[in-house]
């Protein structure tokens, strides 16, 4: 109980450190779904009717709050185009960080409760530290109650797993600092630099140094927030597993941000029937999912159409595609998914680049390369080697292979706390970049 409460208040230091007001948002979410969730536990199976309007008021007052901070704007925008609405304003409201993160979280206690999966939770200060748990808190993994409902009740801490823990932790920060942050400043060049130097290589170099940069910055996040788990007793679920080595879009989304597509699958796919009612049923439950994927990453219509691209990859796949890539050699699938998948992150981006019809001309047609593309290749080729075997499983499947050799365990000895000081030192040299996923 005391370590419950100590992990609550020093959640919320963390969190008001840098947005005070909207703790009180958190406390809010913490208020509404531990009262919902204890009166669907005590209706559930006596007043059913009863458990379903608190499971609904969950539901409602979750979305509500997420709706008005992150799309009130975005839908009084896109009113403004009709004259009728002509006169309406934004709000300017400032998102919330982690919001998206930390509702879908909360929200999963009351629906597991009422799908009979997680135990109620009498205790408000062990049920706040669940929701405010600041390792995680701002960009996931995103934790299911019944995944940490044990650790709430009963942990242990121990050297070894803390040990793992510290060693998890600076691991991600340095996938964060060393290989995120020096893809996103190539990415940066040349998006920057494609408008005076088009060419068809540069504009998918840009594209493949911001994939880069995502899944370092997004999965370095998640490895800090596991490490952190582990050093309080916590075994947080994984959320990637090497997504770049996919030989299909299916595989894909089955490796990237996995807690974020088990979240949809448990709790809108299988609801909506799931692949149990017939093709046309099928593609319509994806549809809804992946618009709402989409949607959920931000409240623009780049993000919807995002989620949409994959939605039609993904029925591609399930009607026939799959059928086609497993008789094609694997190198030949994972070209493929590489493709769209990339295609994919051009999408997500086109938001913030400063001419994205221009840069998407540029991927398909124009001078196939530029001197000032071969130049970065060619200078970051080096570099380019290192993402591309860290984005895969060979450096884990080597140091499995022989980490019970004594060189191994010294040579880690020296390379974890290198790594920590490398990384610091890039900090404080270097000027201020949070993680990309912050601002979902």
């Amino acid at each position: 109980m005391a370590r419950n409460t100590a992990l609550l208040l020093l959640s919320l230091l963390f969190y008001g450190w840098s947005e005070p007001t909207y703790i009180f948002i958190m406390i809010f979410s913490i208020a509404v779904d531990y009262t919902c969730g204890y009166l669907v536990s005590v209706y559930r199976d006596t007043k059913p009717k009863k458990a379903k309007m608190a499971l609904v008021a969950s539901v409602i007052l979750n979305l509500a709050v997420l709706f008005f901070f992150k799309y009130v704007d975005f839908f009084i925008e896109n009113l403004k185009s009709i004259p009728i609405f002509s006169y309406l304003q934004p709000l300017g409201i400032k998102l919330p960080v982690g919001i998206s993160f930390y509702t879908f979280q909360t929200m999963s206690y009351t629906l597991d409760i009422y799908l009979g999966k997680a135990k109620v939770q009498k205790n408000i200060l062990s049920f706040g530290s669940y929701v405010t748990m600041f390792p995680q808190l701002i960009a996931g993994p995103i934790v299911r109650y019944s995944e940490v409902d044990e650790a709430l009740r009963r942990r242990i801490h121990s050297v070894s797993y803390a040990a793992n823990g510290t060693r998890r932790f600076i691991c991600g920060l340095a996938k964060k600092v060393l290989l995120a942050n020096n893809a996103g400043v190539m990415y940066q060049q040349f998006a920057e630099g494609i408008a005076e130097n088009p060419s068809v290589l540069g504009a998918w170099l840009g594209v493949i140094f911001y994939a880069f940069q995502i899944y370092f910055d997004f999965s370095g996040y998640s490895d800090m927030a596991i490490g952190l788990g582990y050093i309080l007793g916590f075994n947080f679920p994984e959320n990637f597993n090497y997504p770049y080595i996919s030989k299909s879009i299916t595989e894909f989304w089955r490796r990237w941000h996995i807690t974020l597509s088990s979240w949809f699958r448990e709790y809108v796919y299988v609801p909506l029937g799931g692949n149990r009612k017939g093709v046309v049923r099928t593609c319509l439950n994806l549809l809804i999912v992946w618009f709402l994927t989409g949607f959920w990453h931000g409240a623009s219509w780049n993000f919807v159409l995002w989620g949409l691209y994959f939605c039609a990859l993904l029925i591609a796949e399930k009607l026939f595609l799959n059928r086609l890539l497993s008789k094609i050699p694997r190198l030949f699938s994972h070209i493929y998914a590489m493709i769209f998948i990339l295609f994919g992150w051009y999408i997500f981006i086109s938001c913030d680049l400063t001419n994205p019809i221009e840069y998407l001309r540029s991927m398909f047609t124009g001078p196939f390369v530029s001197s000032y593309s071969l130049y970065q290749l060619v200078r970051s080729l080096v570099f380019v080697a290192v993402l591309s075997v860290a984005s895969t499983p060979i450096p884990k499947k080597i140091y499995q292979r022989y980490a019970d050799k004594t060189v191994v365990k010294v040579v880690l000895c020296i390379a974890i706390p290198f790594l920590l000081l490398l990384s610091t030192a890039y900090l404080v040299d270097s000027s201020y970049n949070p993680f990309l996923y912050f601002r979902f």
